[in-house]
């Protein structure tokens, strides 16, 4: 595409005039066709970079992709923010889809509850009423239904309208009131020429003990998994980034690799900046538990998380998980450090990394809200969102051979990544292994 700069154009010049870009896009052809130029000498400075926009009226930019990336980088954190936002609301959603509140009552009742329950509805909200058909012991079927791991039944009412008996969960009174409410409504139309202000409707609540985690609980845990798993990888893997770039600098790198295989070097690195990570995290996460279980009711809230696999197996998985995605997102930056000559060129590279990483974030949270879709499927096979995908999923199905098998998958792609990320640094900074065609195991002639 031909581009027509004119007189009456605006350019921003924020390249280094010292390459040939810079000096020609931004300084050489400006000056030849008469054309403005508004520079600034530092091309990542966004804030400034957008009054100038604004103050001069700017038609042009000229930039290499690298630099457009961190101009856009508030957009990207505004991004991050609404993934988050939008992956609770999506869990918050699924999990409110599978609310129910149960009433068991003969077929020739179903009219008046229903037409009770909708005149309700214009007050107030509570979650979706199911009828159940009468078909023998009504108690049996109440607690049945409470277990059931078809849908959540925050509370199930049986017997006769004027004396129900109505089963809920410790959280879920409100839930029983609206039940009682419908009962009270319904014997209240029926009436006639009675006194309104009298209650027609005894019922009896009782509170019971969860008999399991309810879905929209367990997907709520499974968001937490992803969440807690993304945020310590994304702030502790980025440190190999430094490392190797400082220990580049200096040769030490060079003299490793010429003592070991490179593979085992950068191996070695991970597995000892892992240490230092379980050291911070074990440090803060044993304060922060500390922390919890002094606050009244914090256990009660720990064992309600109860994920599908057992919470002793589910916090086992997350810190495997953490293990993985850890060593992949470190092996990534491992590959970045060995190819980066400066700082600046490390903060270019990671950048892009970074973004990739939220867009896994994101797959991961639609994992947890919605695990039986082909979308949560695609989460948990590819490598770079598998580790969050799994982790959530051990909250929603007990099932423990994908676990064993998803590990595996990621180990196996640990070490591709650490393979890949060798030959790099081989060929981009020792200029050993025959080039491009070294990375795949054979010699260029």
């Amino acid at each position: 595409r031909v581009l027509v700069v004119r007189s009456e154009n605006t350019v921003l010049g924020i390249l280094p005039l010292f390459h040939s870009f810079g000096f020609t896009g931004t300084l050489a052809v400006p000056g030849a066709l008469g054309v403005g130029v508004a520079f600034h000498p530092n091309p990542l400075d966004a804030k400034t970079i957008g009054e100038l926009v604004r103050e001069y009226a700017i038609t042009f930019l000229l930039a290499t992709p690298t630099f457009l990336l961190f101009l856009l980088a508030p957009l990207f954190m505004i991004l991050f923010g609404w993934l988050g936002g939008s992956g609770a609301s999506r869990v918050t959603d699924s999990a409110q889809s599978v609310s129910r509140i149960a009433i068991i009552a003969p077929a020739q009742d179903a009219p008046a509850i229903k037409a009770a329950d909708r005149a309700m509805r214009q007050w107030g909200g509570a979650p979706q009423l199911e009828i159940v058909p009468r078909h023998g012991d009504d108690a049996a079927l109440a607690n049945s239904l409470l277990g059931s791991g078809k849908a959540d039944y925050l509370a199930v009412m049986h017997g006769p309208l004027a004396s129900p008996t109505i089963l809920h969960e410790a959280q879920s009174a409100a839930s029983a009131q609206w039940l009682a409410g419908i009962a009270e409504q319904v014997l209240l139309t029926r009436k006639s020429g009675g006194d309104p202000q009298a209650r027609q409707s005894t019922p009896t609540l009782q509170s019971l003990t969860a008999q399991r985690a309810g879905i929209g609980t367990q997907r709520q845990t499974g968001y937490l998994a992803v969440v807690t798993v993304f945020m310590l990888t994304l702030l502790l893997a980025g440190q190999a980034v430094g490392m190797l770039a400082e220990e580049k600098s200096n040769k030490v790198i060079e003299i490793l690799a010429a003592a070991v295989p490179l593979e085992a070097v950068f191996l070695g690195k991970l597995v000892g900046m892992f240490g230092v990570a379980l050291l911070f995290v074990g440090f803060w996460g044993g304060l922060i538990t500390l922390a919890l279980m002094a606050m009244p009711g914090a256990a009660a809230q720990m064992t309600a998380l109860a994920p599908a696999i057992g919470l002793p197996t589910f916090l086992t998985l997350c810190a495997l998980y953490f293990t993985m995605a850890y060593m992949l997102l470190g092996a990534v930056f491992l590959g970045v450090g060995g190819l980066a000559a400066s700082v600046r060129e490390i903060q270019m590279l990671s950048f892009p990394i970074t973004i990739l990483q939220m867009a896994m974030f994101g797959l991961a949270t639609i994992a947890a809200g919605e695990p039986g879709t082909s979308l949560a499927l695609f989460a948990r096979i590819f490598p770079l969102s598998s580790p969050y995908a799994m982790a959530a999923m051990g909250a929603t199905d007990a099932t423990l051979w994908p676990h064993l098998a998803a590990l595996a998958w990621q180990a196996l792609w640990v070490a591709i990544t650490i393979w890949i990320s060798a030959r790099l640094f081989r060929f981009g900074v020792l200029k050993s292994g025959g080039g491009f065609l070294g990375l795949f195991g054979r010699k260029a002639h």
